[in-house]
């Protein structure tokens, strides 16, 4: 689907681009770049897909999860650089004005919304589990609605003559362009900079954790994602004193819990009583030391 969208995409622009400058509308060129930013997110997506398909190797032992948030962001941030560029084209229309030809106007935007609308529909399926198609699937939802909005522009133009209607036009484009990349850059910084997940809260999973069996307290929690379905946590869980081989079971139970907040990479490290209640290292309790396990789903 990327790959064929990709390609109407590219011809979209060239057209939209060609049209714009004939009919003299700034808000058809704002709207081609931001539709050459769609076939460039539409390329930075698979590519994107692309790497987190890789396995895990030596060097990159989480594998490349990260590679789809990291062109999400890339995404975003074309997206606030063309709509700058908008924004300063529209002033110069504004201190400038120029006629425009609204029927080339509208019949474009009829046409941008028909593809985009498209586009949507076959990436709507995956936006909700991936950051990086839902970047792209909001490159397209923006043009959409800038499309919507210079169709309008475009008969309120013909019955009004007024030329100013273009580049108010690219100034509202440029900053719902804007709008719909904030959530994107968001979300894709917190995860590059390992916040927690989108959704989870910290007290809800540390509470659900004290509830299991055998669990008397859980400390040094951390919660970090490593791409956009994948997560991962750690953490300290004080126990009664007893071998590993007794204590597996309470690990079981930490680790189905877990699978119901999607967190399939742990390193769980537990403590016991008896070392905790102690002023002495750990190290120096024979028996008591910590031991950690370490579980990938």
């Amino acid at each position: 689907m990327l790959q064929w969208s990709l390609v109407a995409t590219i011809l979209f622009v060239i057209i939209e681009l060609v049209a714009g400058l004939r009919a003299g509308s700034l808000a058809l060129i704002s709207d081609a770049g931001h539709n050459f930013t769609d076939a460039l997110s539409l390329v930075l997506a698979a590519i994107g897909l692309y790497l987190q398909a890789r396995p895990a190797d030596s060097v990159k032992t989480y594998g490349y999860h990260r590679a789809g948030v990291l062109t999400a962001f890339v995404n975003a941030l074309t997206l606030v650089g063309i709509s700058l560029f908008i924004f300063y084209e529209a002033w110069q229309r504004f201190l400038h004005p120029q006629p425009v030809q609204e029927w080339t106007m509208f019949w474009v935007a009829v046409a941008a919304v028909a593809l985009n609308g498209g586009v949507m529909w076959g990436l709507h399926r995956d936006k909700d589990h991936d950051l990086n198609i839902r970047a792209a699937f909001m490159h397209m939802l923006g043009d959409a609605v800038s499309s919507m909005a210079i169709l309008v522009g475009a008969v309120i133009i013909h019955y009004t003559r007024l030329s100013a209607i273009d580049p108010v036009l690219s100034v509202l484009i440029g900053a719902f362009i804007i709008w719909t990349a904030w959530d994107i850059i968001k979300e894709s910084l917190n995860v590059l900079l390992e916040g927690l997940p989108r959704g989870m809260e910290l007290a809800q999973v540390t509470t659900e954790l004290m509830h299991i069996e055998g669990v008397i307290d859980v400390h040094d929690l951390h919660i970090w994602s490593l791409g956009s379905s994948a997560h991962a946590l750690s953490c300290h869980v004080l126990i009664q004193d007893m071998p590993p081989s007794e204590s597996n079971s309470i690990l079981d139970r930490i680790n189905q819990l877990l699978c119901k907040f999607h967190i399939h990479h742990t390193t769980i490290q537990f403590e016991h009583t008896k070392c905790a209640l102690s002023d002495s290292p750990c190290t120096l309790l024979v028996g008591a030391a910590p031991h950690q396990h370490h579980h990938e789903a």
